[in-house]
């Protein structure tokens, strides 16, 4: 587990002192968990499911005690199974919707009475309904929004049990173009506070001055007092540095605050010499707040931050921290294949470590809120973030998709993601929406857009906002002043028409939010400095959005499903990342071309069948010319087969690869990249013989047993000398000793049905994945076996030292 991973784990574990409290598997809370200000326990244990509907179930002294017992995050809807039948269709994957009820029972001390007991969801999909003791807190339609209800007036106290409730509904299908999940899939948590406390993301860290040799550091604190009385209190404020020591202390003057009333704390504290927050070095400070009665604090909240400068310009483009560059991203949908919505952390640190070693720096939430771990990732890790809300206004694009709730949700909750999100160092920019199909009426897609930048710029001023305008020429928005309400114009595709719009207005400050992969897409955005950058659809294969059995997934990506780059990705990684680099590619076919706007033609697999091998391993091993695409960013290339060389090659000033015909013979085909006449990077592909053997690797030796943990574990079919069989679809099996389990198998086949949750898998171009979890400290071993294959192994630590502090 990295360092980044390990502190984003830490707002569900272990938080600072101030604000921790645990609750046990039968869901009681510790004893002494009343001591502290303000008291965060994780609410994923225990939990009863029910797939299907079941009336009554909301009451308090229903009797669930069939139901499957589990933890959350939990994702029903991954658990499948395929089926051409089902009613999320291709948009879906051809998995399963439908409603699921999930309960849970636990007591609280007697002397919360006193306080203030909140329940925070990070997400439900979709439509959940939430009850406590039988009563009905809310509804809450969009799946991809945080939200938070107050449980006190309703709670029992003492030895008396509670019962929480939460009904979720994806039954009304078509809802989304691509995999949505279903249930409560991110976490949850039970807050207690105060009566009089810090609001509801209220805490908002701002960094309006920045220099090399100081910092102003402008935190805004809301209190809302929902005691009896008036209350005079003041806020106290430390800053602690990326080494977690005391930099600055600050507290305001006491003020007055009425029952019932909301009252805004803001001051200015100055850093010197501060840690910049950027992409190599992203450097985290915290903010603690303490609402104060005199000494005594009432309430406490820790918020962290990265003091940092950045801005869009229209002449050129991106700059952080001074420094002008390309936005390098790519665009994200919010599954993990095997793992479905619910994600553990692990798994978006492994994918996001491999898109940055291809030179990734930025992501585009599409098209809706992250989890909010995710956007810590994000921090920890140096990439910038496009935080998007919607995928469509008021117009459909599926007949039950958020149209029916936008007129009366979108305000509240761009609202609520903004205030919840605003505190991230990796977020630059949000996105209104994408491709929105409103746009063609001009004036009332004017009001709408008008309306939702306003309520961005409410809650966050410091934050730009943009839209991924869908075929703006065609509906006008460059002309009928719909673009020029964005801070940001954003365009999907049709790279020169952006570039156009800037020509007719030089003040527009432009930047591409959905991309293709092609060369003719890169060298625009290389080539004009306004230009700030791109969002390659897409940065991974998702789920959904394959239009046509059998296909259940999208192969748009850099990475394939299960993480891993496909050949294209590395002649990115050749345009995008300075760390010298070499890679080899058996070009089979063209690349067939994707239209103008991917997604609104024929099948996804139709338009993007694989023309690009990483083996030397062809199908006719007679004697024939292979055409052998190279991409590096060095200077000079030299291609060798078996030893011999076949030339040299300059880099291309048009980025082009480096191709060669190379006639086919088995062996070692061998490319070595040179910098000023110096070996800077090597790559070679082996010809494969027969298939004897299984190996194992794993991502991560050590794990925690947390959730949000996990080791990946490749399962290669190789020959004798450890080199991968391209054709191997054998079936493989796993089986695992010690503290740990399964939590699922997959493999980069967008056309497999297999289940996910088992504990076999079949091979797909030479291998496999087993996903593993740890349950307690120990040793964890993992044994894979196939007919007529030497079996494999491997070891796993898991060790709850490993938990983050």
């Amino acid at each position: 587990m990295t360092k980044s991973l390990s502190q984003s784990l830490a707002r569900y574990w272990l938080l600072p002192s101030l604000i921790v409290a645990w609750l046990s598997l039968s869901g009681a809370a510790s004893p002494q968990s009343a001591a502290h200000a303000r008291v965060n326990t994780s609410f994923d244990s225990d939990w009863r499911f029910l797939k299907g509907d079941a009336p009554g179930a909301e009451k308090a002294d229903f009797d669930d005690a069939t139901w499957r017992r589990l933890n959350v995050p939990h994702d029903w809807s991954i658990e499948g199974p395929f089926d051409e039948k089902n009613s999320t269709g291709g948009a879906g994957g051809f998995l399963p919707a439908g409603v699921g009820w999930y309960r849970k029972r636990f007591s609280l001390p007697a002397d919360y009475a006193r306080r203030r007991v909140f329940i925070d969801f990070d997400g439900v999909m979709a439509n959940s309904d939430v009850w406590i003791n039988g009563f009905h807190l809310g509804r809450r339609p969009y799946g991809y929004v945080s939200f938070r209800y107050e449980l006190t007036a309703h709670l029992n106290f003492g030895n008396k049990p509670n019962a929480i409730a939460v009904r979720a509904d994806n039954s009304g299908q078509p809802a989304s173009r691509w995999y949505t999940g279903a249930g409560i899939y991110r976490h949850v948590r039970l807050i207690v506070t105060s009566p009089v406390h810090i609001q509801h993301w209220g805490t908002f860290v701002t960094t309006p001055q920045v220099s090399n040799d100081k910092a102003t550091i402008r935190v805004q604190n809301e209190v809302i007092n929902q005691s009896q009385t008036a209350r005079i209190l003041s806020i106290q404020v430390e800053v602690l540095d990326p080494n977690g020591r005391v930099v600055q202390t600050a507290e305001t003057k006491p003020q007055n605050i009425n029952a019932g009333a909301t009252v805004s704390f803001t001051q200015d504290l100055v850093v010197k010499n501060p840690q910049r927050w950027d992409l190599d070095h992203p450097n985290l400070y915290r903010v603690v707040a303490r609402l104060r009665d005199g000494k005594t604090t009432v309430d406490d909240e820790i918020v962290t931050f990265g003091v940092r400068e950045f801005h869009f310009d229209a002449d050129t483009g991106f700059w952080l921290n001074g420094r002008n560059f390309k936005i390098k991203g790519v665009c994200l949908h919010h599954d993990a294949s095997a793992f479905g919505a619910a994600v553990p952390l692990g798994a978006w640190e492994r994918r996001l470590e491999t898109l940055k070693q291809l030179g990734v720096n930025a992501i585009r939430t599409a098209h809706n809120p992250p989890a909010p771990e995710f956007l810590d990732l994000c921090d920890r890790m140096g990439l910038l973030v496009m935080d998007e809300l919607f995928d469509c206004w008021t117009v459909a694009k599926n007949p039950y998709d958020y149209h029916l709730y936008f007129r009366e949700w979108s305000n509240i909750d761009v609202r609520d993601t903004v205030r919840r999100d605003r505190n991230h160092a990796s977020i630059i920019i949000y996105s209104a929406g994408n491709e929105i199909h409103d746009t063609p009426k001009a004036d009332l897609a004017k009001q709408t857009l008008t309306s939702l930048v306003a309520t961005f710029h409410e809650s966050d001023p410091t934050r730009p906002v943009t839209q991924a305008l869908f075929r703006p020429n065609v509906s006008h928005d460059y002309d009928n002043g719909l673009a020029d309400i964005l801070d940001v114009v954003g365009q999907n595709y049709r790279e020169n028409e952006i570039l156009a719009a800037h020509q007719q207005k030089p003040s527009r400050k432009i930047l591409g939010t959905e991309n293709g992969h092609d060369r003719t897409v890169w060298l625009p955005l290389r080539d004009n400095p306004p230009y700030a950058g791109q969002f390659l659809w897409s940065g991974i294969d998702y789920l959904g959005e394959s239009r046509q059995w059998p296909t259940v997934a999208y192969n748009s990506g850099l990475l394939d499903r299960t993480g891993a780059p496909r050949p294209l990705a590395f002649q990115r990684q050749s345009w995008w990342s300075d760390k010298p680099m070499v890679y080899i590619a058996r070009r089979v076919a063209p690349t067939a071309l994707l239209p103008t706007d991917p997604g609104y033609g024929t099948a996804a697999q139709e338009r993007r069948p694989t023309v690009l091998f990483s083996d030397w391993t062809p199908r006719n091993p007679g004697p024939h010319d292979e055409n052998v695409e190279v991409y590096s960013n060095c200077e000079q290339v030299e291609l060798f087969l078996n030893g011999k060389s076949l030339g040299v090659k300059p880099r291309p000033t048009d980025d082009s690869p480096r191709v060669w015909s190379v006639p086919f013979a088995p062996g070692t085909l061998k490319a070595i990249g040179m910098n000023v006449g110096k070996q800077a990077a090597t790559y070679e592909l082996r010809t494969a013989g027969r298939p004897t053997q299984i190996l194992l690797s794993a991502d991560r030796a050590s794990i925690a047993p947390i959730w949000d943990d996990v080791s990946y574990v490749t399962a290669t079919v190789a020959d004798d000398n450890g080199v991968i069989v391209p054709n191997a679809n054998d079936l493989i099996s796993f089986k695992i000793g010690g503290p740990g389990v399964i939590a699922a198998v997959d493999s980069a086949d967008n056309n497999s049905h297999e289940p996910f949750q088992a504990t076999a898998r079949r091979a797909y171009r030479g291998g496999c994945f087993v996903m593993i979890k740890a349950i307690a400290a120990g040793k964890m071993t993992l044994e894979a076996s196939g007919s007529g294959l030497k079996s494999g192994s491997v070891i796993i630590d898991a060790s709850v030292a490993k938990r983050p502090r």
